[in-house]
């Protein structure tokens, strides 16, 4: 009996998907901000956060603290 071709997936071209359904939002910041966020970054315990996840903690924690 002949061997079987074996049957390999091909790897999908193009970018890779993405790890959320979000909508991307794009800002502009001014350098008083931007300061006022590494600060903000370098009083947290996690220092190893960027600033979009940092931004990310501080709108749900003003978003938390407007439901109160």
């Amino acid at each position: 009996m002949a061997k079987s071709i074996p049957v390999t997936t091909k790897k999908k071209r193009g970018r890779p998907a993405t790890t959320g359904r979000g909508t991307q939002v794009g800002e502009r910041w001014h350098p008083s901000e931007l300061a006022a966020i590494d600060a903000w970054i370098a009083a947290s315990t996690d220092k190893t956060i960027s600033r979009a996840h940092a931004i990310r903690r501080l709108v749900a924690l003003g978003l938390k603290a407007k439901a109160k």
